[in-house]
């Protein structure tokens, strides 16, 4: 896994309102960003949490632009949340810095819709309804690149990853999962199909062995469950558990052991609701704790997910 070091610092204007101890902060890092609040306005809010306990979310910082519907994925040491809301920008946040987002560069187009992953070197996003995979290398600001193709377009998919392979499932109109490998430049290849002939706007995270996809809408009603992969070894996706509430449009991440998701909408207003599963473990999830703002089309991203060991 990577290492984790270094003095977190926080300005003495923050100290003073009583934000978190940043001398000793959360090794496993959830941050949410973005999103759509309860009035359908888009937002810049980014809070975070410790994975390995629970609790309700604390305020990080902010955006550089208000958008949702973005991709987000993350190295060991920084998170970048990527276009959205038809915008083209990429900002990042550093997971050692309390603090606002920085602006990372510009995607080739701009897209809503859509999902990525990551290892600690490089992050793949899928583009909304296009089948172009673009990447960033997460380490060094600048314009995304393209990757490839994807077998078939798949807008409101979800994503997840080893740190050799990153995978993207689902989408609207399709079950199909689909993997890349994440260091060489090309073209996706099937991998198997969800258990559910359409699953869209579901949302996905991974340990460095398995892949979880979870909420979303299947087969034209939104849905609690959650199904997983194992990710070295193609094949259809396998039952895992519930989760707490039904929702599509949430977020999700990981940490060392656990699985993480958030936010999200059914059929009226947003959620705050966080959940968590074991995921080496199969099994129904476990209340969090709550988010700062509830909100749906939201991004999430941390530095112990699986694409990072």
């Amino acid at each position: 896994m990577p290492s984790y070091s270094g003095i977190w610092s926080l300005p003495a204007v923050y100290q003073a309102v009583g934000q978190e101890n940043w001398t000793n902060p959360p090794t496993q890092l959830a941050v949410f960003g973005g999103g759509q609040n309860s009035s359908n306005v888009s937002v810049n809010v980014i809070d975070y949490i410790d994975i390995s306990t629970a609790g309700n979310a604390t305020d990080f910082g902010d955006l550089t632009v208000s958008r949702s519907v973005a991709s987000a994925c993350s190295s060991s040491a920084r998170g970048v949340f990527i276009s959205g809301s038809s915008s083209n920008v990429m900002d990042y946040v550093t997971f050692t810095s309390f603090g606002n987002a920085t602006d990372f560069g510009d995607v080739i187009s701009s897209f809503s819709d859509s999902a990525a992953c990551s290892n600690d070197t490089r992050g793949i996003t899928s583009s909304g309804s296009s089948n172009v995979l673009q990447y960033i290398t997460i380490a060094s600001a600048g314009n995304s690149l393209d990757f490839g193709d994807m077998i078939t377009t798949t807008d409101s998919d979800a994503a997840c990853g080893s740190s050799t392979r990153g995978v993207f499932a689902g989408g609207v109109g399709t079950n199909v999962i689909q993997y890349v490998t994440i260091a060489t430049l090309g073209n996706a290849t099937d991998f198997g199909d969800l258990n559910s002939s359409d699953w869209f706007s579901l949302t996905g995270c991974s340990s460095s062995t398995r892949g979880l996809f979870g909420s979303g809408n299947n087969n034209s009603s939104n849905t609690n469950a959650i199904s997983y992969i194992t990710i070295a070894s193609a094949g259809n996706a396998t039952d895992f558990g519930d989760l707490t509430y039904v929702f599509r449009d949430g977020a999700s991440t990981a940490g060392l052991t656990r699985g993480i998701f958030g936010g999200g909408y059914n059929t009226s207003s947003p959620f705050n609701t966080i959940n968590y599963v074991t995921i080496a473990s199969t099994g129904n999830a476990t209340d969090f704790g709550d988010l700062t703002v509830a909100r749906d089309y939201l991004r999430a991203c941390g530095n112990f997910h699986g694409g990072l060991s």
